[in-house]
């Protein structure tokens, strides 16, 4: 069984990646058996969304280095994301509606729209 008071959801709001990912891997089968599995991988996602939102808003700029994405990362614990994996995972959230914008792969660039350059998550959910 599994004790919902351990669960960290809040975890999603505060961009505790690593938190919200261990837990839902020690407690995959409960959660799969609750139906709930494939909700909380979404969550992940939006966790990283909100990650990277943040540093959007940090960097004040419409064009950012993938590199910063990346280190967010690595900082995250997932010291094994390179700079082809975090453009992988920037081009799904742009492909997704989770960001708006492109890559520019010549400047290593991702480069997000002036007007909601990360739409509200009930657009997308």
């Amino acid at each position: 069984s599994f004790d919902l008071g351990s669960c960290h959801i809040s975890s999603g709001i505060n961009a505790e990646y690593g938190l919200l990912n261990d837990t839902i891997e020690k407690n995959a089968s409960f959660f799969i058996r609750a139906g709930i599995y494939l909700i909380l991988e979404k969550l992940k996602v939006i966790t990283l969304r909100n990650l990277f939102k943040k540093i959007y808003l940090i960097s004040g700029s419409f064009q950012m280095d993938i590199s910063r994405f990346q280190a967010a990362l690595n900082w995250l614990g997932l010291e094994d994301v390179d700079a082809d994996e975090t453009e992988c995972i920037l081009a799904n959230m742009i492909n997704d509606g989770y960001i708006k914008g492109y890559l520019s792969e010549q400047h290593k660039k991702i480069v997000v729209s002036k007007v909601n350059a990360f739409p509200t998550l009930n657009t997308f959910l």
